[in-house]
């Protein structure tokens, strides 16, 4: 889709459809939402004042301004009649779409209403959009950071995968799809902030929507070789260096546990790094992101029951949100040293898979009894942990749809994560606040699990007891982190939708790109 900005009045501007807002409660429009009513000879305040539209968050209003009927004129032109009527609006339709009560509005209010409205005016057949920015105005956020929240909403409401689906259907639902967004501004002062605000906002947008697609993409076409090659293009678009480790190589670092996941797959592991070091900064000590790459996850030898396994491709969305925000980050020429890996592999129960019982050996010599071979994330999380060491980071942070246990302590939308660092999981936490991706903190206290993980024949267990399962499995990774502030997200839930909304759609989500490219953001300016 299109983006551009361009000065003038939303009530001149010629499209498919225009959209202005609506706060709750509001019963007499004013700017560029009062312009527009007055066009319309007082339309909006009718249908306010019949009570039919509140204004309520994300509620949408649909009007067709007049087209005066020649026929209808006087004779002769020019009457009274003629005098009376409206001027005409250039655009086919009048978008109206609620902000909800004013005192509660925040900067995730004006995504859920550009992807609301973007996505109305789609279904409507609107090729060619037009909107204002919303929450600018009266809506007191600073212009460059509603901006970027309308490019975001708009583009990542409008997302849909199809890559493998046939497109036959011309004229239907599926051949719908907005071409442009034109963004409005009256205030000429204003152009340049919301320029910039729009571009950033789009980088992003695309970079979700990138992570969005891997997510998406079935077991038998992103194997992880595949997941290193669109790494491997990705980083020369973006401008970032990126360093595939194969099979042979991945077996001379002496990553075992890695190796031990991967054994009972015939598609190879692959080790991606991806760095982003901006001039001057190569003495810097790094932001380490590690994001779990497992392309298939059957479970192993432990093997999962087969009802809804088709979702495990979803596995390696942590991996993707780690590829997602290095994009964004390169693109954006953030100026802070950011490294990212993904660990990559299928989990399968092939002849050489491992079993329950086997002992693996880690990268950094530690030796782990396999329990379970369905908890095989942290395995090959713990092999990345360790690697990252060498670069010397200033923290680390990993992603990773690690266990089942935290979907069923938080639900689907809330990511659990947990921090050996409360200095970093208040700066997390606060960025994942910022972006609107929902993150709830667990705690990781040794006197109460580190016993959980504790094995009698090796120097820890992959998985501990039956209860507090999304923690013991940050306990194990812990370990791997040594001294190095650190935190994990635990994304099983947010990472597939199960229900679509205002900007998250069904499937994969992308989530925690935002998050990441906000943390190197504030980063590097602080």
């Amino acid at each position: 889709m299109e983006l551009e900005l361009v000065a003038g009045r939303i009530d001149e501007t010629a499209a498919d459809a225009i959209v202005v807002n609506l706060f709750e409660g509001v019963t007499a429009p004013g700017g560029a939402t009062g312009a527009v009513d007055q066009r319309l000879g007082g339309m909006i305040s009718q249908v306010i004042a019949a009570g039919d539209f509140k204004g309520k968050l994300n509620e949408v209003l649909v009007l067709y301004p007049p087209r005066p009927d020649p026929t209808d004129l006087p004779a002769g032109g020019g009457g009274t009649f003629a005098q009376s009527l409206p001027e005409a609006l250039p655009a086919q339709r009048v978008l109206v779409v609620g902000l909800g009560k004013q005192d509660d509005f925040k900067l995730d209010h004006v995504r859920q209403v550009a992807a609301t409205v973007a996505k109305r005016a789609r279904d409507l057949g609107a090729r060619h959009v037009a909107t204002i920015v919303h929450g600018a105005g009266i809506g007191d956020l600073a212009a460059r950071d509603a901006a970027q929240a309308v490019a975001e909403g708009s583009l990542l409401g409008l997302y849909r995968f199809r890559e493998f689906q046939s497109t036959d259907d011309e004229g239907g639902e599926a051949d719908r799809d907005v071409e442009r967004l034109t963004v409005v501004e009256f205030d000429d002062s204003k152009l340049d902030t919301l320029r910039e605000g729009l571009s950033q906002g789009e980088t992003i947008a695309n970079a979700v929507c990138w992570a969005r697609d891997l997510v998406n993409r079935p077991g038998n076409d992103l194997p992880p070789r595949a997941l290193a090659e669109s790494a491997t293009t990705m980083a020369g678009e973006a401008g970032l260096r990126c360093t595939v480790l194969d099979r042979d190589a991945i077996v001379a670092e002496g990553m075992g546990a890695l190796l031990g996941v991967a054994r009972g797959s015939r598609e190879p592991p692959a080790f991606i790094v991806v760095e982003h070091e901006p001039e001057g900064t190569a003495e810097q000590a790094p932001l380490v992101l590690v994001g779990k790459g497992v392309t298939f996850d059957t479970g192993g030898t432990s093997i999962k029951p087969s009802s809804g396994m088709e979702d495990m491709k979803m596995d390696m969305a942590g991996g993707a949100a780690v590829l997602g925000a290095m994009s964004a980050i390169g693109r954006l020429g953030v100026p802070l040293r950011v490294i990212g890996m993904v660990p990559a592999t299928e989990n399968m129960p092939g002849g050489e898979a491992i079993r329950p019982g086997d002992i693996l050996r880690a990268l950094d010599g530690t030796t782990i009894e396999v329990i379970n071979t369905d908890a095989e994330g942290r395995l090959i999380l713990a092999d990345a942990l360790a690697y990252a060491q060498r670069f010397e980071p200033a923290s680390i942070v990993d992603l990773a749809t690690l266990t089942g246990a935290c979907l069923v302590a938080l639900g689907g939308r809330v990511a659990g994560f947990m921090s050996n660092n409360a200095d970093l999981a208040d700066e997390v936490r606060g960025v994942a606040e910022a972006v609107g991706e929902l993150a709830w903190e667990l705690p990781v206290w040794d006197e109460v699990y580190k016993k959980e993980l504790k094995s009698t024949v090796a120097d820890m267990k992959n998985t501990g007891g039956r209860f507090g399962g999304a923690i013991t499995g940050a306990m194990f990774i812990k370990r791997f982190a040594k001294d190095v502030p650190w935190l994990h997200l635990d994304i099983a839930g947010p990472a597939m939708g199960s229900e679509e909304g205002p900007y998250v759609p069904k499937g994969g989500t992308g989530y925690g790109v935002r998050t990441l490219v906000e943390l190197a953001r504030q980063r590097a300016a602080a």
